[in-house]
Order: structure tokens, then sequence, then C-alpha cells
């Protein structure tokens, strides 16, 4: 958690800003929220103020289309997370933001409470899925088929993003290196990278590639 919280707030409808600076003042060590209206002021906040530690994030901003803000945003910034707080509840879109780097996703129809434990949950290095994302088994459910998933890594699940950050780990890569290779940013690879650990029950990068080079001999 951070000692200082200075939130950017993002959305183009000023009730929702309002009804948000409300609903943040029970985030512990919160000192400033800055305000964006469209795509060109987040820009502009961002650049201002270096000290913005997390941006809350409306997808249908003015001056930008669909998802392109928030891909911009985690390439730009890949160390600040970028929470998207949306009306467009599509798993699809859910699982794109996820994807191209947010750090949670968070209906607006959700309680307050629910707001600020998402945001508590991020801050602190974790990643908000909401219940919408979860299908019926417990597990996030994906937009990709698994079945080249199971083919190749047995018990564990993998979505074939993670399979694919799983290959260029076991060959020794950098998250910077896998960024690129992959067309992502560095901080989506961490979101995966997060994931692939908490399935296989490691800790780190080098217990995840032995875990995985173990798993490919089995399948050999």
């Amino acid at each position: 958690m951070k000692d200082r919280l200075n939130i950017l707030i993002a959305d183009d409808h000023s009730l929702v800003r309002d009804g948000l600076k409300l609903a943040l003042t029970g985030l512990r060590g919160l000192q400033d929220i800055h305000e964006a209206v469209d795509a060109d002021s987040v820009r502009t906040m961002l650049s201002k103020h270096a000290d913005i530690n997390l941006v809350i994030l409306d997808l249908q901003m003015p001056g930008v289309n669909d998802l392109d803000l928030l891909a911009g945003l985690c390439n730009a910034y890949p160390d600040l997370p970028v929470v998207v707080l949306s009306a467009n509840e599509q798993r699809r879109t859910m699982h794109r933001a996820i994807e191209y780097g947010a750090s949670g996703f968070i209906p607006k129809r959700a309680a307050n409470n629910v707001l600020v434990s998402a945001l508590q949950l991020v801050l602190s290095g974790g990643v908000y899925i909401p219940a919408e994302m979860i299908d019926e088994s417990g597990r996030v459910e994906r937009r990709e088929p698994a079945g080249r998933a199971a083919a190749v890594t047995g018990a564990y699940e993998f979505t074939d993003r993670q399979l694919d950050v799983i290959r260029l780990l076991i060959g020794g890569h950098t998250n910077k290196t896998i960024a690129r290779e992959l067309g992502l940013s560095e901080h989506t690879v961490k979101i995966h990278l997060s994931a692939i650990f908490k399935e296989l029950g490691v800790s780190n990068r080098t217990e995840a590639a032995i875990a995985c080079r173990k798993l490919q001999q089995q399948k050999e």
C-alpha cells in the first residue's frame, strides 16, 4: 500500500467523479485527487503530476477510441496501476482490458465498499478480477480456447497468452524482451507472470521456469 496516495480520476461525467471522490475518502494514505475529462487532459495531468500513483479510468473517454487510451497509458507508464471503471460489463471487454495492462476492472454499478477493497488490492500489488469474469468452476472465464493449454501443461490451466509468456520465460527472456516479443506492456507481462506463479504454486520466475521445464519433460 502506498504511504501517500495520489489518484487521477478520468471520467467525462462530473457526477461520477464527485461520487468517486466521496467513496475514495475510505482509502488509507489518500493525499490528493486529480481529475481528467478527456484523453488529452489525462495525458496532461500525468505529465504535470509525476506523483500520481493510481489511475481510475473510464473506457468511454472523449478524444479516444475504445481501449486505445488504456493501452497507451500502460505502455507509457508500465509501473503505474490503471484500474478501469466502466459501465461496459461485456466479458470480452473485461478480458481485453486486463490483457492490455489494466490492474483491475470494476463495474460502475459496484458498491462503494467493493470499489475500495478492489483498489486496496491493486495498491498492494494485486489484480482485481470482477465476479462477472469468474465462471461457475471458480476460474476466470477465458475468451481463448484452452485446448492448447491442456495439451502442453497437463493438470495446469493457462490461457494461450500465458503459454506464450511461459515459452519465453523458459527461454530465459526478461520481462522487457517478453513484452517486446509479444507486443505487450511490461506491466501486462507482470500480470501474466503473477497468474502463472499462482497456478504453479511458485513464488518467482526461476521456480516457474524450473516447474515448466519439468512439465515439458514429462510430455516428451
